[in-house]
């Protein structure tokens, strides 16, 4: 079932799933305008004074029109698709391509175009002069209104395509959709948080069942409610060695089970349909996935040969949006508990250092060595770290400023090291108040620009 859901999503997020279903009602339109016009004839029509009728010549001349136009402006908006695509993979990294292609704007746009033409095709057929005369009044009404819309869509797609390769809009559109799936993933916290994360014990005892993986490929997506499910039926605790994002080789073990007088040749083949395995990753279960893409444009942005720090800046404030998102949600922990409060998953938990780790850690290199990155880099830690709720949270950000400091430290000099050396010592000095101590209004330089 989880593999069935991950291939659902994928046809969904295709490039051609949208465009087929509008061409396909395209066409049933066609067939339906067609019953329309031999059922109910053109009367109606007849009897308006200011509407002039088509004749046969003349409805053929118009849908032709309209069917060579469309699919020649149907190739145009693919070829101008194809360039777009080009530009942002070879600007922003390949990865960012799964945002444009899952793109219901360019979709939409390449099916109407099809739709549009399917539907003039099949009404061009039906029309018949001599003794047989027939001319679909009311369907060469509807061809004209979808040219005219398709018109309409066509100036959408220029405007559309502008402001979808711009480098704002692309990391806006990764980041929120970073803040919202841990918005629908994790509740947020309520009341005073813990001051520590306490988990049950939980290890494995006894002898050890592995279950291998079947494919070589990167996780896409692992179903832990039915993992848990499985492991309360017969009675076992399965730690997971993979965690969404992974790569798995085929032969290597996805999990460990115990006690193994419980599992089973079927348990096995029921353990590996959690696991949806593809050629790349994507952001439907690997939350850390966009946040490597936000990663990755920013280290481009701050690479000697592209050298645009503002990117770098932009990248940052999303990252720390993301930050304060996670900061301020209840994350699950690593074991997971069935329905009696017994124990029967261990898994890798997204907790907020695997975060910092992912995002602050990784572009940790990059923006130390450039002296506005350097600085929003430590302002948007303050940022973060004002949401936090926990010591551990502070402490993370903590280790995460002092190695970031001791990098600048090596990578500048003079008064551009001095004054990230300033600010990385004020940032340490407002971490040390502890976590809801911290106010953005305590420090200048935070709630500002670098």
């Amino acid at each position: 079932m989880n593999r069935l859901r991950a291939h659902l999503s994928a046809i969904r997020a295709s490039y051609w799933f949208v465009p087929g279903l509008m061409a396909l009602c395209g066409i049933l339109l066609g067939g339906f305008m067609i019953w329309v016009d031999a059922s109910v004839g053109a009367s109606w029509i007849e009897g308006l004074g200011w509407y002039q009728q088509v004749r046969t010549d003349g409805a053929r001349e118009v849908l032709s029109t309209i069917a060579g136009s469309m699919v020649t402006v149907a190739g145009v908006v693919f070829s101008i698709t194809i360039v777009a695509l080009s530009y942002a993979s070879s600007q922003y990294g390949p990865r960012v391509l799964t945002n444009f292609m899952s793109d219901r704007g360019n979709t939409i746009t390449l099916g109407t175009f099809i739709a549009t033409f399917l539907y003039s095709l099949m009404v061009l057929r039906t029309i018949r002069g001599g003794e047989e005369d027939f001319v679909p009044q009311y369907s060469v009404i509807v061809a004209l209104l979808l040219a005219v819309c398709s018109i309409g869509v066509l100036i959408f797609f220029i405007h559309h395509v502008l402001q979808s390769i711009h480098i704002n809009h692309v990391v806006e559109r990764i980041g929120r959709r970073l803040i919202e799936d841990a918005t629908l993933r994790f509740p947020r916290l309520i009341g005073e948080a813990p001051k520590a994360q306490h988990e049950p014990p939980a290890s494995l005892s006894g002898e050890v069942a592995v279950t291998a993986s079947d494919r070589t490929g990167y996780i896409q997506s692992l179903d832990g409610d039915r993992l848990v499910e499985i492991a309360r039926q017969v009675d076992v605790l399965i730690r997971l060695r993979y965690r969404p994002g992974d790569f798995v080789m085929e032969g290597r073990g996805l999990a460990d089970i115990a006690p193994e007088a419980n599992w089973s040749e079927d348990c096995h083949n029921q353990l590996r349909g959690c696991f949806t395995v593809g050629a790349k990753r994507t952001p439907d279960s690997d939350l850390m996935f966009l946040v490597s893409e936000l990663v990755e444009i920013a280290a481009r942005a701050l690479s000697p040969g592209v050298n645009d720090p503002m990117t770098a800046v932009t990248c940052l404030d999303w990252l720390g949006a993301g930050g304060t998102e996670f900061a301020t949600r209840e994350l699950p922990g690593a074991v997971r508990l069935d329905a009696d409060g017994v124990a029967r998953l261990i898994a890798f938990a997204d907790d907020f250092g695997f975060f910092v780790d992912r995002s602050f850690g990784r572009l940790r290199q990059y923006a130390a060595a450039d002296t506005i990155a350097a600085l929003h880099f430590l302002r948007v830690l303050g940022e973060v770290a004002a949401a936090c709720r926990r010591p551990d949270q502070i402490d993370r950000l903590r280790a995460e400023a002092f190695a970031f400091a001791e990098l600048a430290r090596e990578r500048l000099e003079g008064a551009n090291g001095r004054e990230v050396q300033e600010r990385a010592t004020a940032l340490q000095a407002l971490l040390s108040r502890g976590a809801g101590a911290i106010d953005a209004r305590q420090a200048a330089w935070l709630g500002g620009s670098a």
